[in-house]
């Protein structure tokens, strides 16, 4: 079997289920062997009911000392509860529409329950636990088990089977990795590190096979990085763009005075654009640094010297949002802009007229989505594009211009701020520009981290904002419940059940779910109904990371905000904070761990991104390899640029070498790497598209 055989090729998986793996976007045996897991259950010792805590999944051997009992307490819901005690103490245990449990249990006799314990009115209760027996228990006592990201009606054990029967059906070739470079930098060899991944026969196997698998996730992406550096060494700038004073005239009229952050920016651009090198430069500030207005200057320069600037953006609704303020900002200051707006919500009429406006060069700004990348869309005279950090420019687009005889210079904005060290490896094709300075008028936002007895004050301080004309965000960790009860975490809130569950606290309110497995069109319908004020409280996962400005929302409500990274979190505190209005950030912490508190105090504390996640990256413990959920430009499968900086480090030592004896052999695979430079070749050739970038 090949790794690009269809997942129904494999026993067990027909069209229906295929259907199910394919909102996890999994269709073909790579896409399924590479579905890495979230997290693994550990059953731990037995311990003492004296010994219990809420919220943790435990283990306990104990004595029924009452007969199970079941209450119809309403329709459709009964509960069956009974005591049970040990040498240290004693408790209830509760199961919820399980009233066969009666026949399972005798007062008097022993046994092992194992499940999530709970605290209400002050009484410990272990609710709806798994009764285990001793040959079970030490069976899987102290065993890794894969926890994987799932789907309604689509098991954890049920994927784990499909997982293993891939592995074992696929004939994995010699290793890509030399044995040379495997001893050198401490790795095992494929097969051995996704079998370690799925399923480990200890922590310190997963941790090998983990390290295995990140590094060269790493470093295929580095290669990838250092070819587009190479590439662009070579792009001369045959046309060096005139300054002009109608950008210094705008600076001037402006409402506000640029920072000297901004202004240092600004003539680095203004330096590449002017000079005989296109340029391929990176601004990263926070949000609200003032970015945006430095894309403009760079527009207008570019209309200036009478060529075409192209700005894409990663959702229509941003789109739509970015050509709006172009048009003002036209109207207002009398610019030379011709604008329109390219997006796949065009039908097909429109789409015809404005390609043709492009290609005949009456318009001279182009704002929309990837559809500006498509092979029908012919530029007049195209010299600047400007992208966000969703659409980092790779390979696959410059080849695209090329063909059409484009050779535009490249400007990056991201909000992702990312500790230097990194930065530079990350984005070793490009030119670093950062703005660390907020201009002076824009409010702080107020923070605060509380545990999820807050919960009710929360609901009432969003109710108080939306009835003074506010909106507020509520983020949770999952689109939907899984089938499979998740052990050995914290308690996972989820987009479906939360959404209904806060209609119900806040009846008065129009709250609506938002989340990644909605089509496009609902999607977009459902943020454009937000910022047109529609939505009172939208309720989404971190879809709304990046894309969505609405100056009207002033509340952010992070549930699970311990099984974030900081670096996403304060990506998320930037969907607020946008207007004239004092925001607000609530972090709901559900976990008694230490560490996890003083990771958000963090964010409690400041409002700078680069300190936060240079904390990050301090802060990342060997316990957090999967418990942190990751985000910003790089979406790696398995790997986290800030637990892993070490492994980063060495995976771009090991890209220099590669590179450097490729280079020096002429672009031809050295001895000892051709498995290497094959498998490059054959499977990560679109560049920095390999982790969709």
């Amino acid at each position: 079997m090949e790794l690009s055989d269809s997942i129904t090729e494999l026993s067990g998986i027909g069209e229906k289920t295929a259907a199910l793996y394919a909102k996890l976007n999994i269709y073909t045996i790579h896409d399924l062997i590479t579905h890495y897991p979230r997290g693994y259950e550990e059953w731990q010792d037995i311990v003492g009911i004296g010994g219990l805590k809420a919220q943790q999944i435990n283990a306990i051997r104990a004595v029924a000392i009452s007969e199970p009992r079941t209450v119809h307490v309403r329709r459709n819901m009964s509960v069956t509860s009974f005591r049970v005690k040990d040498e240290s103490g004693a408790c209830d245990i509760v199961y919820f529409n399980m009233p066969y449990i009666r026949n399972s249990v005798q007062v008097g006799k022993q046994y092992i329950f194992r499940g999530r314990v709970s605290l209400k009115n002050s009484k410990m209760a272990m609710e709806n636990p798994k009764l285990v027996s001793l040959a079970e228990f030490e069976r899987n006592v102290h065993k890794l088990s894969p926890i994987y990201p799932t789907t309604k009606g689509l098991s954890i054990n049920a994927i784990s089977k499909a997982m293993r029967l891939a592995i074992n059906s696929v004939s994995f070739d010699e290793d890509y990795f030399s044995e040379a470079v495997r001893q050198k930098y401490k790795l095992m060899d494929y097969k051995t590190a996704l079998m370690g991944i799925h399923f480990p026969d200890s922590r310190d196997n997963m941790i090998a096979a983990r390290q295995r698998l990140v590094f060269e996730e790493f470093l295929f992406f580095i290669v990838s990085v250092m070819v587009l550096k190479d590439m662009a060494v070579r792009e001369v700038n045959d046309s060096p763009m005139m300054r002009v004073d109608a950008c210094e005239e705008l600076i001037s009229k402006l409402p506000y005075e640029l920072t000297d952050a901004q202004k240092s920016v600004w003539t680095q651009i203004k330096d590449d654009m002017c000079s005989t090198h296109l340029m391929n430069r990176l601004v990263q500030g926070d949000v609200g640094s003032g970015k945006t207005i430095l894309a403009i200057l760079s527009m207008l320069m570019c209309v200036m010297n009478h060529y075409q600037a192209a700005f894409m953006a990663p959702t229509e609704v941003l789109a739509n949002q970015h050509y709006a303020s172009v048009l003002e900002l036209t109207e207002k200051y009398g610019l030379p802009f011709k604008p329109v707006l390219l997006t796949s919500a065009l039908d097909a009429k429109q789409k015809r007229r404005l390609k043709e406006s492009i290609s005949l060069g009456t318009v001279n700004v182009i704002i929309g989505t990837q559809a500006i990348l498509q092979n029908d869309v012919d530029f007049y005279n195209l010299r600047l594009v400007i992208t966000d950090e969703q659409h980092r420019f790779g390979v696959k687009q410059r080849e695209a211009f090329a063909q059409k005889g484009i050779q535009p210079h490249i400007l990056v904005m991201s909000a992702t701020p990312i500790p230097r060290t990194l930065a530079l490896i990350l984005y070793g094709d490009l030119d670093i520009s950062v703005i660390k300075e907020m201009p002076s008028d824009r409010l702080p936002i107020k923070n605060c981290v509380v545990n999820t007895a807050y919960r009710k004050k929360a609901y009432e301080f969003i109710e108080k904002e939306v009835n003074a004309g506010r909106q507020a965000y509520v983020i949770c960790p999952m689109v939907e419940a899984p089938d499979d009860e998740i052990a050995g975490e914290s308690i996972l809130e989820n987009v479906i059940d939360y959404t209904r569950k806060l209609k119900a606290a806040l009846p008065k309110l129009r709250i609506e779910a938002l989340h990644g497995q909605m089509k496009s069109a609902l999607k977009n319908s459902i943020i454009e109904d937000f910022a047109a004020h529609n939505i009172d409280v939208l309720v989404s996962t971190t879809v709304i990371e990046v894309g969505i400005n609405v100056p009207n929302a002033t509340v952010m409500l992070v549930e699970n905000a311990e099984r974030f990274g900081l670096a996403q979190l304060h990506q998320l505190r930037g969907r607020v904070g946008r207007g004239a209005f004092q925001s607000y950030c609530i972090f709901i912490n559900c976990s008694n761990q230490e560490n996890a508190t003083e990771r958000l105090e963090v964010l409690n504390k400041s409002n700078d991104g680069f300190f936060i996640s240079s904390e990050d990256m301090r802060l990342r413990g060997p316990g957090d390899l999967f418990g942190i959920r990751q985000s910003g430009q790089f979406h790696f499968s398995i790997g986290d640029i800030y637990q892993d900086a070490d492994i980063l480090q060495n995976a771009q030592k090991c890209a220099a070498e590669l590179y450097g004896a490729y280079i020096k052999n002429n672009k031809q695979p050295p001895d000892g790497d051709e498995g290497f430079w094959h498998y490059y070749e054959d499977n990560v050739s679109s560049g920095v598209d390999f982790i969709n970038i």
